[in-house]
Order: structure tokens, then C-alpha cells, then sequence
């Protein structure tokens, strides 16, 4: 399996040294993010996610199949990442890395186990027909902080997505085209974000947010808190490394729960945009039950 190149003594001195002094490389503070973008697809459910060089592609569609025997109320929800050597050389086809385990676990554990997606909405036929909903997740270019951009554009490109229309008469079910009806939307419980917090120095004492590749290769450990706009936890990962102290990680979480917000405005702005962007009749705004207060 190829490695990626390893930094130098004198690249991680440099990097170390400068964040021992309050700088970073890239000219940003240490609890600030990089520029985000998010722009989507002429199709509905693409999301294309920048954040600095990091570019992740995440495309929702949704079929119709047969439900879990276990769950014959709920219908189906996936998520499949892949790293491909067109992001880094360290990746290889249908060689899943280290890297590509964990980020798949923790998008796992952030969007579906957190029931962001409300799967009973899902289920077309008790027991025998229900949509499958899968998000494809493509890493175009992997400049550091994986996660978080790959949670963004997934929760983007589902609350972006429509499925078909459908109705039950007679015992048939029927699936309309977006040309008979109109797609409708997901049920969408609310939006779970990533925030990682790497940490550096030989106690781990310097922490730092959105670490780029560089940063990611001399850091000791690192953080990733999933939660929502309301402050819900859905999950905290602490993949080994060097230990934290508890004051720091309540801190860590308390800056987190801010970008939180920063990140579901941002989404909610970009959604609105492309909705206006779409209704060239302007029947978006008939439709809203908004009030002007």
C-alpha cells in the first residue's frame, strides 16, 4: 500500500513552533475555519463542498427496494465514502485506508444513528416497499479535515435532495416522474455537524480547528464533536492520541456549538438561494407561511 510523503524534522519544528505562537501557515486564527463553499448540482441532492483545497462531492438518490425484515416500518438509509487516488496518493482502489474506516463510522454514527433522516417516512408498504436513500461521497482533493467537509455535504445534499412523488390505489403503487409531480422533499429532523479540534504539543495543550494536511501529519491527537444548531450531542470521538484535560474539552465543545450555527445559517442562506434560483415563476414565495413582523 503506498504511503503518502512524511514532513520533515524541519517542516514540523516549523509548524509546531509557529503554533506555539498564536500563527498558523495560513495566516488564520487557531479556532477559525477555512473559506467554505458550498454550490449544487443542476440535478437535486448534488452538493459540491470546498473548504480551502479540500473538495468533497456528495450525490443523494433514492430507490425503491424491500425493507428489513427487522424494520419493516423504515425504509433504507446509506452513506458510501471513497477515497480515491485522485485525492492523495496514499489511497488506492477498493483498498479501503485507516482514514477511509474511520471517517465512513463516524458519518455513520453523526447523521444515521442520530436520526437526522426521519426513516418512517420512508416506508411506501408496511413491510414490502420502501425508498432506499444512499448518499455517495467523492473526495476530489484531500488538503486535511476530511470529516467535517464530508459531513457537510452530506447533510447539504440530502436537504437539497427530492424523491419522487408517489400514491397507493388499489394495492398499486405508483411513482411519478418529476414531469407528472412535483418531487418532494425528505423528512428532515434536524442538521448535525462535525467540528474537529486537533491538538498539538507534547501535552496536547495547543488546540486547533479545521487543521490543514500539514497540520494533521505533527499533530498528538485530535477531537470530533457532532452535534446541531440546539446543542444536541450526537456523538464525541477521541481517537486515541495524547490525552486532554476536560476543561479544555468543554471549552472545545463550547466553540464548536458556535460554528455549529455559523455552518446551519450557511446552509439554510445556500438553500434559499437555490430555491429562488429554480422557481423562475416566482410560486416560492406564495407557497412560504412566513409572516413579515
Amino acid at each position: 500500500m503506498p504511503r503518502e510523503a512524511e514532513p520533515s524534522l524541519n517542516e514540523k519544528n516549523f509548524v509546531l513552533q509557529a503554533l506555539q505562537e498564536n500563527l498558523r501557515l495560513d495566516g488564520r486564527e487557531l479556532d477559525q475555519y477555512r473559506r467554505l463553499e458550498l454550490t449544487f448540482g443542476d440535478e437535486y441532492g448534488v452538493a459540491n463542498v470546498s473548504l480551502g483545497k479540500t473538495r468533497v462531492l456528495a450525490k443523494a438518490s433514492a430507490e425503491v427496494t424491500v425493507p428489513f425484515p427487522d424494520r419493516p416500518l423504515d425504509g433504507v438509509f446509506q452513506i458510501s465514502t471513497e477515497l480515491s487516488p485522485m485525492a492523495s496518493p496514499a489511497f488506492e482502489v477498493h483498498r479501503p485506508t485507516e482514514t477511509e474506516i474511520l471517517l465512513s463510522r463516524l458519518l455513520e454514527k453523526t447523521i444515521r444513528r442520530s436520526g437526522a433522516l426521519d426513516t418512517e417516512s420512508l416506508c411506501l408498504v408496511a413491510g414490502q416497499k420502501c425508498w432506499s436513500v444512499r448518499v455517495d461521497v467523492h473526495v476530489l482533493s484531500h488538503d486535511g479535515n476530511l470529516v467535517d467537509a464530508c459531513c457537510f455535504a452530506v447533510v447539504a445534499a440530502l436537504r437539497h435532495f427530492k424523491k419522487p412523488d408517489t400514491s397507493m390505489e388499489g394495492g398499486i403503487l405508483t411513482v411519478y416522474t418529476p414531469a407528472e409531480r412535483e418531487p418532494v422533499p425528505l423528512g428532515w429532523l434536524h442538521s448535525p455537524f462535525c467540528i474537529t479540534w486537533s491538538f498539538f504539543g507534547d501535552e496536547g495543550d495547543i488546540a486547533v480547528l479545521d487543521a490543514t494536511r500539514a497540520e494533521e501529519q505533527v499533530r498528538v491527537g485530535s477531537c470530533t464533536i457532532s452535534l446541531n444548531r440546539h446543542g444536541e450531542i450526537c456523538q464525541i470521538a477521541k481517537l486515541g492520541g495524547t490525552a486532554v484535560e476536560a476543561v479544555a474539552l468543554l471549552q472545545c465543545t463550547a466553540v464548536a456549538l458556535s460554528k455549529a450555527k455559523d455552518l446551519s445559517t450557511y446552509l439554510d442562506k445556500k438553500l434559499l438561494e437555490d430555491t429562488k434560483r429554480r422557481d423562475k415563476s416566482g410560486r416560492a414565495e406564495l407557497l412560504t407561511a412566513e409572516n413579515d413582523r
